[in-house]
């Protein structure tokens, strides 16, 4: 038997990889994929990159989820909602759960449970928490960085937020860098969403390369947050995101001080060690590529020093290592499965 799984906000490009996921999943089958913007329509019409997943179903509305929660026993949800939006639409879901007696597992890729405080979520994201008295239901971190959540539901962190933590974790956890870290990061267009704005409109980005919101993101915050509780320091961050002129992909570039002189080789070792039981986490030789993840969930790692300043380089696809692949490794812990699942995709290589 396979477990049940629902998508919300479906329509979108994270929500078009939670479908892809699920249908090369062995035990997760689809039962809803939840979109009031193509509610009627064939999945497969919509994204017909999908036409070959046997996701013969159609895009349900938001009103008939309440109905899909109260006639399955357990349910894997995956929302890829848009921040704000999330956070209600969940909390309808767990009301209706509830009384139905449901088990919910819930990993959301939203912004909406990342912050354990309602009001400090409000002053980084400029509006009012949806439901604030479920946030204490989700566990927020990156996979990698632990290993399991107390709770039934997680909140998987944004894409840049990924990327940074992985490549700091290894240095906090060791004590081998002073606590101020520069950071700079270059995202594909995906990476704003589906609905098109003036910098995704190829004019703008095609050939083109721009910072955004230089020391003022808002995946800062978070990044501090989640690095403090994996490894107990509080680092201090400085991060510039850049727009770059492809559709997919992160490549972060990290920058800090060691404490004391060390080489290249018991930089790599420490990152190595830290990320032994981590299957799509690899430590590489050289400075890692973008088409060398694109497609998977892989991150590569790249480290380099001079003996005092430390350069670490990550880059994984934004919208699966950076959400629906970092969420469905989740996912499969929440229900036991086998961490990989789903998520064997080697990278396209030439896009």
């Amino acid at each position: 038997m396979t477990t049940p799984a629902i998508v919300l906000g479906a329509g979108g490009y994270v929500g078009a990889e939670f479908l892809r996921l699920i249908a090369q999943h062995s035990q997760l089958t689809l039962v809803a994929a939840v979109s009031d913007q193509f509610a009627g329509q064939p999945i497969s019409a919509v994204f017909q990159h999908l036409r070959d997943q046997s996701l013969a179903q159609t895009f349900v509305a938001r009103d008939e989820v309440t109905a899909l929660v109260t006639s399955h026993p357990t349910l894997a949800v995956f929302c890829a909602a848009p921040h704000g939006a999330a956070a209600g639409l969940l909390d309808d879901m767990m009301h209706a759960a509830d009384a139905a007696g449901t088990r919910l597992h819930i990993v959301d890729a939203s912004a909406d449970f990342r912050f354990a405080d309602g009001e400090r979520y409000a002053k980084i994201y400029g509006q009012v928490h949806g439901a604030p008295h479920r946030l204490a239901a989700f566990t927020s971190a990156v996979p990698e960085l632990a290993k399991s959540s107390n709770n039934h539901h997680v909140a998987h962190p944004g894409c840049f937020a990924t990327a940074m933590q992985l490549a700091i974790a290894p240095l906090l956890a060791a004590n081998l860098v002073e606590t101020r870290f520069f950071a700079n990061g270059i995202t594909g267009a995906t990476g704003a969403g589906k609905t098109p704005i003036a910098t995704t409109h190829t004019p703008e980005r095609h050939s083109n390369l721009f910072a955004y919101k230089p020391l003022a993101h808002r995946h800062a915050p978070e990044v501090v947050n989640h690095l403090e509780a994996a490894t107990g320091t509080r680092p201090k961050l400085h991060f510039t995101p850049h727009s770059g002129p492809f559709s997919r992909g992160i490549h972060m570039t990290v920058n800090g001080t060691a404490r004391a002189p060390l080489t290249l080789d018991e930089l790599r070792d420490t990152a190595t060690r830290f990320y032994a039981d981590a299957p799509f986490v690899r430590v590489v030789d050289g400075m890692p590529r973008l088409k060398s993840v694109v497609g998977s969930n892989y991150a590569d790692i790249g480290l380099a020093t001079d003996g005092e300043a430390i350069t670490v380089c990550v880059v994984i696809d934004n919208l699966l290592k950076g959400a629906a692949g970092g969420s469905m490794q989740w996912m499969n812990r929440l229900l036991s499965f086998a961490e990989t699942d789903g998520l064997g995709q080697s990278a396209v290589g030439w896009t």
